[in-house]
């Protein structure tokens, strides 16, 4: 997601917004409370992606932020609850560097919330790894990436082609996150999607991500062992998504962001055959 410097303002104001809603949601339905607040933030950015004399409305800058306040509450105050509607009043009394980027915004507090009900369960570092490894399987069959990535197909179909592949595998907070994305792919495709909230989960928890490719299959011990080398080496901690590729014939890649480290035999072979071909 790429916004402007106003939609990045806004954002972080709403954000601030979700966050102190979020700290005030206590009790033993607090976890439902906020599946609840992702789910309706996630309604709406279905609502206005398919209303676009709607979101123009709520993101006109050269009207009163009351104005825009009194159209969302009009429409939507017996359709939401109150958490969600003070979540958006924040939204659309913000300036906007333009529509489309007001919903994205939306679609970011609506991942950030679920993210922060998986964190309050325990369960941030499964949903993440979770996302990880349904990219990859996904990447690895390309016509599953094509039926899952194709708007122009029926969402419900997708959705079920979906749901026959991780229903009762993976986390609740998991399957909302990769439904919406196929529901609403919104210009991403299936994998870079799911790439892109496995980092989202991994930077909730103040990590970085690398992305390792083995040639074998790391054990516990292993994964430990580079984990705490890549964090002495970047000064920061680093979460590892780690998938076996056996075609690297030994060694491993590393990628961080955009730098590569590759200790691959085959990283190693194809650099000899450049230096021999001058």
């Amino acid at each position: 997601m790429t916004l402007h410097a106003a939609s990045r303002d806004a954002l972080a104001a709403a954000e601030l917004r979700l966050l102190e809603i979020v700290d005030g949601t206590t009790g033993t339905d607090a976890s439902g409370q906020l599946a609840k607040l992702g789910d309706e933030l996630f309604a709406v950015v279905g609502l206005l992606s398919g209303q676009p004399a709607l979101r123009r409305a709520l993101a006109e800058n050269s009207s009163d932020p009351a104005v825009r306040e009194q159209l969302l509450r009009g429409l939507l105050a017996d359709k939401l609850g109150e958490p969600t509607l003070q979540v958006l009043t924040m939204v659309v009394a913000a300036r906007w560097s333009g529509p489309r980027e007001m919903v994205d915004g939306i679609e970011s507090l609506a991942r950030t919330t679920l993210l922060v009900r998986a964190e309050r369960d325990g369960r941030l570092d499964a949903v993440e790894d979770e996302l990880f490894r349904l990219g990859r399987i996904i990447a690895g069959n390309h016509g599953l990436e094509r039926a899952l990535s194709d708007p122009s197909t029926d969402s419900a179909g997708r959705i079920a082609l979906l749901d026959g592949l991780i229903a009762g595998k993976v986390d609740a907070i998991t399957k909302t996150l990769a439904d919406h994305l196929v529901r609403m792919p919104r210009g991403r495709g299936i994998v870079d999607g799911l790439g892109d909230l496995a980092s989202l989960a991994a930077k909730r928890r103040e990590r970085s991500v690398a992305h390792v490719r083995s040639s074998v299959e790391l054990d516990a011990a292993q994964q430990d062992r580079l984990e705490a080398t890549l964090t002495r080496i970047y000064s920061r901690p680093i979460a590892l998504h780690v998938e076996v590729d056996p075609a690297l014939r030994g060694g491993l890649i590393v990628k961080i962001g955009d730098e590569v480290i590759d200790g691959s035999v085959a990283g190693r072979l194809a650099a000899l055959r450049r230096d021999i071909a001058g």
